[in-house]
């Protein structure tokens, strides 16, 4: 059940389930089954309707939004996105986050933090959400180019939506949604002045993608590079830690 609490020592429930369909995809894929049944029962075309219904499943899946088990802890940052770690990097923050808003909300300013970008697959699930419990004080949408969502440059090329998470203590957190090759639209469940909990579902990139995390000043990332991460449930990093981690490819 969805916010049931559940701790280390057994406490809470867990049985396996089907994850729910995402509103946002059923209309995908009721489009897709429509065509497939058109295709098989009206042409009687199996050749063509099998893979088209096939099609249809798979649109299903993309849009899939299981439930996810968030660690509490006030300094700990979790994954916003699903997918693989192909980018770790010291770079200054976006342009746009750098500088105080019109409203007087301070930006991240222009040193350079950590950045772990996490890129998604169309088998990844796309439903993002927040890296910790805050206020959302801005998001920028941009629109730009759809290359690979995996090249570096895409941060400052794609089409991109920026948000900026702030913590009660003044701790700031961004990430950005980054469309790629396939995706086409980014979708926000959230707008700025909303108050959202650490991985609470905040929007959706559809059909392949990536988000780049900036970590605070003194934050170094406790993933490490070709690692798999999962929204909502992988801590990214804690506040205020950093070390070198290292991992072995086996």
């Amino acid at each position: 059940m969805a916010g049931e609490l559940r701790d280390n020592r057994g406490r809470g429930d867990a049985a396996w389930e089907f994850p729910s369909i995402h509103p946002e995809g059923r209309k995908f894929g009721l489009i897709a089954v429509a065509i497939a049944l058109v295709v098989l029962l009206l042409f009687d075309w199996e050749l063509l309707g099998w893979p088209l219904l096939a099609l249809a499943g798979g649109v299903f899946a993309f849009f899939r939004d299981p439930e996810r088990v968030v660690p509490q802890g006030e300094r700990l940052i979790v994954s916003p996105a699903d997918g693989l770690v192909t980018l770790i990097s010291k770079v200054p923050p976006p342009i746009e986050l750098q500088n105080p808003d019109d409203d007087g909300a301070r930006g991240l300013g222009s040193e350079p933090v950590t950045r772990v970008s996490i890129f998604m697959s169309v088998f990844d699930v796309h439903i993002n959400r927040s890296p910790i419990a805050g206020t959302i004080k801005r998001i920028i949408y941009i629109p730009g180019a759809f290359m690979n969502a995996d090249l570096d440059k895409a941060s400052e090329d794609n089409e991109r939506q920026h948000v900026l998470v702030e913590r009660s203590d003044g701790t700031a957190i961004a990430f950005t949604q980054i469309a790629g090759l396939v995706a086409r639209r980014i979708v926000p469940f959230v707008k700025s002045g909303d108050t959202v909990a650490a991985g609470q579902r905040i929007g959706l990139i559809r059909f392949g993608s990536r988000v780049d995390v900036y970590l605070p000043q003194g934050t170094e990332p406790r993933v490490l590079l070709g690692q798999k991460v999962i929204a909502g449930e992988t801590v990214l990093a804690e506040v205020g830690v950093a070390g070198l981690l290292e991992g072995v490819n086996q």
